[in-house]
């Protein structure tokens, strides 16, 4: 089976950094903390040079900014575990993200509730540590899709409920979602991304622009040239067209 062996701390407060170390080493003695990196700038370069460990603690707000901004840049392919000061209700919306926290000052309790949910899912994974990465635990640990997003804003987390998405739309290389209230927000990341994480039975695609949900479709009607148009619950910035390619799909995703 194969086991956590390097683990990177990204972490800008010294005290923090190696009470976290201190308790890893004590947490899994075999395990080496390869890197204690204290900004963005720092964090990406060694990434980009050196192979990933098998663990990264990241601590969201660092002295060059919110951490997010790391991937960015950087595809970081093993799991990663947020240390974070913020109150509890951005604790929870990263709950329900299947995102792993640990809440400053990190006690040795919640640490080791932390590694045993790693190392169970490695011990699921299988005993083939050659073909095995660790990536492959962030797959095992998230088998729903999401039902809330965290969106950083300057200095704050922003939760986002997905049920109460009626679109999201791609403008100006900005992704918007549209509540069913009527309400905007910024999502900080691409359509592609964000369709992966949805619930397909409730998310469609509509074309390179739009993802509906399926509540939020009031009136379907025949386009020229065996097109569909949507009309949604909240005003969208332009019409929602799906090809002609799509509409057999669309069809069966509707009525599914």
């Amino acid at each position: 089976m194969k086991k956590i062996e390097t683990i990177v701390i990204i972490e800008d407060e010294e005290i923090a950094a190696h009470h976290l170390q201190r308790l890893l080493s004590e947490e899994i003695p075999d395990a080496r903390v390869v890197a204690i990196l204290q900004s963005i700038e720092e964090s990406v370069e060694y990434l980009q040079q050196n192979s990933h460990p098998d663990l990264v603690f990241m601590d969201i707000h660092l002295a060059d900014g919110l951490s997010f901004r790391i991937f960015d840049t950087v595809d970081i392919p093993c799991p990663i575990v947020f240390t974070t000061a913020y109150d509890q209700y951005a604790l929870d919306a990263f709950k329900v993200n299947s995102l792993d926290y640990l809440l400053k000052p990190i006690s040795r309790e919640a640490l080791h509730h932390t590694i045993e949910k790693f190392t169970t899912a490695l011990r699921y994974i299988g005993h083939d540590s050659h073909n095995t990465h660790t990536a492959d635990v962030v797959r095992q640990m998230s088998t729903h899709y999401k039902s809330h997003f965290l969106i950083p804003m300057r200095d704050k987390l922003i939760p986002i409920d997905v049920s109460k998405i009626a679109c999201l739309y791609l403008e100006d290389k900005i992704t918007r979602a549209i509540f069913f209230d009527g309400h905007q927000q910024i999502v900080d990341r691409p359509l592609d991304i964000i369709m992966e994480q949805l619930d397909p039975t409730r998310f469609f695609r509509a074309n390179r622009q739009y993802i509906v949900s399926h509540p939020a479709i009031q009136e379907i009607s025949i386009w020229p040239i065996s097109k569909l148009a949507l009309t949604l619950s909240v005003p969208t910035p332009e019409r929602i067209i799906i090809s002609k390619a799509r509409v057999p799909e669309f069809k069966q995703w509707y009525t599914a």
